[in-house]
C-alpha cells in the first residue's frame, strides 16, 4: 500500500494511508521517518484507534472485532473532521478491510479494492458462490469432500483443503469464511479492482469466475515506489550485519530462509529439524527468526553456526536487499505473495514450504506453472537436504526465471506492465479530479 501511495503522489496527488493505531505506533517507533517526499506532495499516515491495548497478542478473532465494531466509526470520524473532504477523489480499500468500503459509500467517496495477492487467489475467493452452488463446500465453508478445484480459470492443481479460510480450529475456520462472505458482498459493487500481479500472471483482461461480479480487475504489480527508492517502512528493526557477512559468501551459494513475520509459522518440534537440517548441509544460509519464536532451536545454536562463519540467525533482515545479491542461491519461503513477488523480481529460486491461506496457491503456480522452485514434503535433513540440491542445480529454472522475469516486468513487445496499466489508471483519475474541479 505505501508503494501505492507513492505511485499517486509522484503523479500529483496528496495521499493519506489510514492503518490501525497499534500498527502506525510501530512505524513511528522502528523507523526515522513516516512520509515520502516527492513534487512537494507527502504521504502522510494516520493512525486509527482499534482498541488493541499495546503489547497484547493479536490473533485473527481480536483483529476482526476491532475492523468490524470499532474503526469504522474512527474513520467516519476522521472523515467528518477533515476539512478538505471535498477533495477526496479516491479511496483505495484493501479488500482485507472491507469495512471501509461502507464508510466510503456514506460519504458517496469513489473506491478501488486493493488485492494485495495473485490474481488468481482473488478469483478463487471470487469463486465462493459457485462452491456453494455446486455443494464443493457447506455454507459454513466446510469442504464438503476432498477433490481438486478445477472450475477456476487458469488455476493449478489446488485440493479443497488448500482453501485459504481453512486455517486453525473449526471454529476459526466457520469464521474467516464468514469473513470472506461479508468481503464478497461488500466489494462486489466496486468499479476498479487493482491487483498487486502482473497482467501475464493469466491473461490481461480475464474477468471474475461469477457473472455477478463485473469489476474492472487491473493487475498493476509489482509496484514500485517512484526513483526506485527501495527501502520500505518496517515493523521491526532491521539486522543489516546480515548484509556484510553475505558479501563474503560465494555466488549462489546461501541459502535465505523466511516464513513470514506475524505468526510463529512452524512450531518448535519443526524448528529443530530445520535447525539440524540447515546445519547438515554445509551450506551457508540466513534465516529469520524473532528472538521469541527460538525456543525449540537446539541450544547454542546461533552462536555455533555465527561463529563457525556458516550462517546467520537473525530477528529481521532487510529482504529486498537479500534477494537482489549474487551471493543469494535459494529462497526458502513460506510462499506468501509480497516475498514471492520480490524473489521473482531478483530471479531466485525457491523452496516452498506453504503453511496457510492464499500460500498454497501461490506455490502451486511458483512449482506447476512457473517451475521455478520445488516443495518441501517436510523439514527434516533428507527433504531439505535433496530439496536445496535439486534446486540450486538446476539450470533450466534459472532460464525459466529469466524468462518469467521479463514477462513481468513487460519486456515482451505483446505485453503491457502493471506499471503501464497502474500509469493508465492514474493518469484517468488525475483526468477526472481535474474535471470536478472545474466543475465545482
Amino acid at each position: 500500500m505505501q508503494n501505492l501511495a507513492s505511485v499517486f503522489v509522484s503523479q500529483g496527488f496528496e495521499a493519506f494511508i489510514v492503518l490501525p493505531q497499534h500498527f502506525h505506533k510501530k512505524i513511528n517507533t522502528n523507523n526515522d521517518h513516516d512520509h515520502d517526499n516527492h513534487n512537494n506532495k507527502i504521504i502522510k499516515w494516520v493512525g486509527l484507534e482499534d482498541g488493541i491495548e499495546e503489547n497484547t497478542t493479536t490473533d485473527f478473532f481480536a483483529i476482526e472485532s476491532s475492523m468490524e465494531n470499532i474503526m469504522p466509526n474512527n474513520l467516519e470520524e476522521f472523515l467528518q473532521n477533515n476539512q478538505r473532504l471535498d477533495e477526496v477523489c479516491l479511496m483505495v480499500v484493501d479488500l482485507l478491510a472491507s469495512w471501509a468500503i461502507q464508510v466510503a459509500n456514506k460519504f458517496s467517496i469513489p473506491t478501488a479494492g486493493f488485492w494485495p495477492a495473485m490474481l488468481s487467489s482473488y478469483l478463487l475467493i471470487a469463486a465462493i458462490p459457485h462452491m456453494l452452488m455446486t455443494g464443493l463446500i457447506s455454507d459454513t465453508g466446510l469442504p464438503q469432500h476432498e477433490g481438486k478445484i478445477t472450475f477456476v480459470p487458469s488455476l493449478p492443481v489446488v485440493s479443497t483443503e488448500d482453501l485459504p479460510w481453512l486455517i486453525g480450529t473449526i471454529a476459526a475456520k466457520k469464521a474467516r469464511f464468514k469473513f470472506w462472505m461479508r468481503t464478497l458482498e461488500r466489494s462486489r459493487n466496486l468499479k476498479w479492482v487493482l491487483v498487486n500481479s502482473f497482467p501475464n500472471e493469466i491473461k490481461v483482461g480475464v474477468q471474475t469466475s461469477n457473472s455477478s461480479y463485473s469489476q474492472n480487475v487491473l493487475p498493476i504489480g509489482p509496484i514500485y515506489r517512484p526513483h526506485q527508492l527501495t527501502k520500505n517502512l518496517s515493523f521491526w528493526e532491521e539486522d543489516l550485519s546480515c548484509l556484510k557477512w553475505l558479501k563474503n559468501q560465494k555466488v549462489n551459494s546461501v541459502v535465505y530462509v523466511s516464513f513470514g513475520s506475524w505468526v510463529n509459522p512452524i512450531g518448535e518440534s519443526n524448528l529443530k529439524n530445520l535447525a539440524l537440517a540447515l546445519e547438515a548441509t554445509m551450506r551457508p544460509f540466513i534465516w529469520v527468526l524473532r528472538s521469541t519464536w527460538r525456543q525449540g532451536l537446539p541450544i547454542g545454536f546461533c552462536e555455533k553456526i555465527l561463529k563457525e562463519g556458516r550462517g546467520m540467525v537473525v530477528s529481521w533482515a532487510p529482504q529486498r536487499e537479500i534477494l537482489q545479491h549474487n551471493s543469494l542461491g535459494c529462497f526458502i519461503t513460506h510462499c506468501g505473495w509480497n516475498s514471492t513477488l520480490e524473489a521473482l523480481q531478483f530471479q531466485k529460486k525457491l523452496l516452498c514450504y506453504p503453511m496457510a491461506g492464499d500460500q498454497f496457491v501461490n506455490c502451486a503456480y511458483i512449482v506447476e506453472v512457473w517451475r521455478v522452485g520445488l516443495r518441501l514434503n517436510g523439514l527434516g535433513q533428507k527433504d531439505v537436504a535433496e530439496g536445496l540440491a535439486n534446486v540450486m542445480e538446476d539450470k533450466e529454472m534459472s532460464t525459466r526465471l529469466m524468462t518469467l522475469y521479463e514477462i513481468i516486468m513487460g519486456m515482451h513487445s505483446d505485453n503491457k506492465s502493471g506499471s503501464f496499466l497502474l500509469k493508465s489508471f492514474v493518469e484517468q483519475l488525475n483526468e477526472a479530479s481535474t474535471i470536478h474541479k472545474k466543475n465545482s
